[in-house]
């Protein structure tokens, strides 16, 4: 895999680019924001491991701008801050996954390996699907409602994709995080509960037919209205 790893720790950094580098993978690297985001533009990559504390251009702000670009290359934030509300954050801005310091490598390893193998089945093309009035592009990552077309963060349409895909059949929470973030998640997050709502604040409070559904002690499902 080509990877970019954007990290301002000289140590760590080193010890990243090694390990992967030792796995056959190209490992560029950057120190700051600004150099991460000249060679994005200049160069194609895998996967991008970020730091979210950058000394200019912090790894959040990176997600926003990508993701508004409408580069979708998966992204691994790197952060010492492990609530659920900065988990949140960078999700929200466009991030894929995150990894809380300090870690071990080879879970960075798996998380990398996750995020390439997502990528690839999520880019298959001509993928669409459409539930009632609701229509997903995966090739384009677009998705419209009655004809509307619906913003949504990287993750929301991970979220949304994965339901759609297993139309009318009920979803655990521990099944969507594995899933949808790829990593087995601390079970007691309450992020997909977030993400649902985020969801069905743009898919379904703007039209009278709901198709999220909370099913009471099991999970979600997204189906039409019947």
């Amino acid at each position: 895999m080509k990877l970019l790893v954007v990290e301002d720790e000289p140590n760590l950094l080193s010890i990243i680019r090694k390990g992967l580098s030792e796995k056959n993978n190209e490992v560029s690297v950057a120190l700051d924001g600004t150099t991460a985001l000249e060679m994005i533009q200049n160069h194609n990559f895998d996967v991008i491991i970020l730091d979210i504390m950058l000394p200019d251009i912090n790894g959040i702000e990176i997600c926003r701008r990508l993701r508004a670009s409408k580069n979708f290359v998966p992204i691994l934030l790197l952060t010492a801050l492990g609530t659920t509300e900065n988990i949140v954050t960078g999700l929200n801005a466009g991030a894929d996954d995150y990894l809380a310091k300090p870690f071990k490598f080879s879970e960075l390893e798996a998380r990398i390996s996750a995020l390439a193998r997502r990528s690839s089945q999520d880019h298959k093309p001509n993928d669409k699907i459409q539930i009632d009035d609701l229509e997903i592009d995966s090739r384009s990552k677009t998705v419209k409602r009655n004809g509307e077309i619906i913003q949504l963060t990287a993750k929301e349409f991970k979220l949304l994709y994965y339901l759609a895909k297993n139309t009318e059949i009920i979803l655990s929470r521990e099944k969507i995080l594995d899933n949808v973030w790829d990593i087995n998640f601390d079970m007691n997050t309450n992020v997909v509960d977030v993400y649902i709502n985020y969801l069905r604040n743009k898919i379904d409070k703007p039209f009278q037919n709901k198709l999220i559904h909370t099913i009471k002690g099991l999970g979600y499902v997204i189906k039409p209205q019947s």
